[in-house]
């Protein structure tokens, strides 16, 4: 099952957006055509992730706050001072919407 949470067009290529998929927050990424979907929360510091910086070229996020980053394929965490990793989702687009799903990919240890 997958929530509808905006159209693809919506989006900015390079940016994360916030959006609550059955009350648990999920940072969508767009790079160019592709989607990524990762837990919206800091797993060092329980910060939104969608406040910060895409890294495009290593398909990642950055903590705003200490610069934790986060793989967006896989949710282990890249740098310190994170070492757990986010949970993923699925994510994909129909019909020009695009769909979080609620199954977890990837779950933190």
């Amino acid at each position: 099952m997958s929530t509808i949470v905006c159209k693809f067009d919506e989006l900015k290529t390079n940016t994360s957006t916030r959006f609550v998929v059955d009350g648990v927050p999920v940072a969508v990424v767009r790079l160019g055509d592709d989607l990524y979907a990762i837990g919206d929360r800091c797993s060092h510091a329980d910060l939104s992730l969608s406040e910060g910086e895409v890294w495009a070229d290593e398909k990642s996020l950055e903590c705003w706050k200490h610069g934790s980053r986060f793989d967006l394929v896989t949710g282990e965490a890249i740098t310190l001072p994170a070492t757990q990793p986010v949970p993923v989702f699925v994510v994909r687009v129909v019909d020009g919407n695009v769909e979080v799903g609620k199954e977890v990919l990837g779950e933190p240890a």
